[in-house]
């Protein structure tokens, strides 16, 4: 039988071993056993050898953490090698107890998002030893909204940035702090977030309007027109370009879709972020 200190040395063994031979062991975040920061939970997944960087997905409304393990941002994530982190937006005390603390929407939260998803980001880089690791924050609907409200309070937060179906709620900023780089996505018959928005509560609560949520990004990041540069298309996506910005980059991906990421969205945005020039990163 194992003596106390070589069952110890043993159990170092197989963590140190553990995601078949990935660098770094992985001890919560999977379905059942969230990891926990200060003032919340997270889910992750490593890949199977050193991450080359972190991609943080951040859920729609009603939804977990957990339901974005099985994404397909997770799969195509962790298949290029990103350690893949999905927290949840948990407020039991608020009028929706699934949810992220976006900024001006006149509802109440237990607690500010903005600082929590700090807490996460300083955990991970801390306890997989990635300090300098590229970092993509992307969310969808509600978490779309909070990626727009992370970009403008706190633009050196994440690297990059890609909300899809979702953006700032009125009343909209009229500037925010610093440029940012960030891909938005769209569907053009979405009717759950239009692209100009909707209001709730007999107008008490609005969503904003995506052109003028563009509008803000684009005085921040001082862009010369109001048009793109440049559009192109690759399959069913109508991309636009803003490329005369003297700082960050601005990227608008439209579908024929609704309220959904659409298929090849994962893929497409991680081809945007790998390819942004080395100084951008």
């Amino acid at each position: 039988m194992l003596s106390k200190g070589l069952h110890r040395v043993a159990g170092l063994m197989l963590l140190f071993l553990y995601q078949n031979g990935a660098a770094f062991a992985q001890d919560c975040g999977d379905a059942e056993t969230p990891c926990r920061s200060a003032s919340g939970s997270y889910h992750l997944i490593l890949p199977e050898r050193d991450p080359v960087g972190i991609v943080m997905h951040l859920h729609g409304g009603g939804a977990t953490g957990k339901a974005m393990l099985n994404s397909d941002l997770a799969r195509v994530s962790v298949a290029r090698g990103y350690l893949f982190v999905a927290p949840n937006g948990e407020h039991p005390e608020a009028r929706w107890t699934k949810d992220w603390s976006v900024r001006a929407d006149n509802t109440s939260h237990d607690r500010d998002d903005a600082v929590f998803l700090q807490e996460v980001i300083a955990d991970v880089r801390d306890t997989f030893q990635l300090a300098d690791a590229p970092f993509l924050l992307a969310g969808f609907s509600r978490g779309g909204s909070m990626v727009w409200d992370m970009a403008c309070r706190l633009p050196d937060f994440a690297d990059a940035y890609a909300p899809v179906a979702g953006a700032f709620w009125e009343s909209l900023p009229e500037n925010c702090t610093g440029p940012v780089r960030l891909f938005h996505a769209h569907g053009w018959t979405d009717r759950t977030v239009p692209l100009e928005g909707r209001s709730f509560r007999d107008g008490t609560v609005v969503q904003g309007d995506v052109w003028a949520s563009l509008k803000v990004l684009r005085e921040t990041n001082r862009c010369g027109n109001r048009q793109p540069e440049t559009n192109s298309f690759v399959g069913e996506f109508w991309l636009r370009h803003w490329t005369d910005c003297e700082a960050g980059q601005i990227d608008l991906l439209l579908h024929k879709g609704g309220h959904t990421a659409p298929a090849g969205w994962a893929d497409t945005i991680l081809d945007w972020f790998e390819n942004l020039s080395p100084g951008q990163l």
